[in-house]
């Protein structure tokens, strides 16, 4: 569905269906995007790893996510990235919003990242 949707629209992208942390391809991508399924800590530490230096990894939110934002700054920073001010918008056709958290990418990621999904819900960053 992603690609026939960027095809239509006339955007080149490389869509990957793996998971992150079994994934090889360290800093090779300017965008990374990731739905609402983990804190953003976790996120950062599945997604940050494969985004180039001076590129971004955007998270879609649900909700007021400032307070997990806050708590998610150690960890984007130890990961090489700097938040972003969350930009909230309006599904169209619709009475909902969501936020949507951007990472710019100041700085290579260090090595060992990301770790294996036990280890980062054990021990979040």
């Amino acid at each position: 569905w992603l690609e026939e949707t960027l095809s239509s629209m006339g955007v080149e992208a490389e869509c990957v269906a793996a998971r992150a942390e079994e994934f090889a391809a360290r800093e090779r991508y300017d965008f990374a995007v990731s739905r609402a399924v983990a804190r953003l800590n976790v996120l950062s530490e599945l997604c940050l790893p494969f985004v180039k230096v001076g590129g971004t990894f955007f998270a879609m939110k649900s909700g007021d996510c400032q307070a997990e934002v806050d708590r998610a700054g150690r960890a984007v920073s130890v990961l090489g990235g700097r938040l972003k001010p969350v930009s909230r918008y309006q599904i169209p056709g619709t009475e909902v919003f969501r936020q949507v958290v951007a990472v710019e990418k100041m700085a290579p990621t260090p090595k060992g990242y990301p770790r294996r999904f036990a280890r980062m819900k054990k021990n979040p960053l």
